[in-house]
């Protein structure tokens, strides 16, 4: 059964290339969906995929590449939807 994680990732997660390891993170696990900076500093992401993958792009979420620094990080999961046709970097 696919899922749906998203989530915030707050710290020093922008300017680090964060955004693009995370879509490379994904893309490698077959996972759809976007990732993007917020307004607050954080980054949030959006990927929907089989659970397994999900949750091994949720752990890679608690550190990042190397220039971050994560300080926390807030995930919610529900059912996937389907919308999503690849992996993304949005921009604001």
């Amino acid at each position: 059964m696919e899922k749906r994680l998203t989530a915030l990732v707050y710290g020093r997660v922008q300017g680090v290339f964060f955004r693009e390891t995370t879509r490379r993170e994904a893309q490698r696990r077959n996972l759809s969906g976007w990732v993007r900076n917020e307004r607050d500093g954080s980054v949030r992401v959006v990927a929907e995929g089989p659970e397994e993958a999900l949750q091994e792009l949720e752990q890679y979420l608690h550190h990042g590449p190397s220039a971050a620094r994560v300080e926390r990080v807030e995930t919610e999961w529900d059912e996937a939807s389907g919308a999503f046709s690849g992996f993304n970097v949005r921009h604001q």
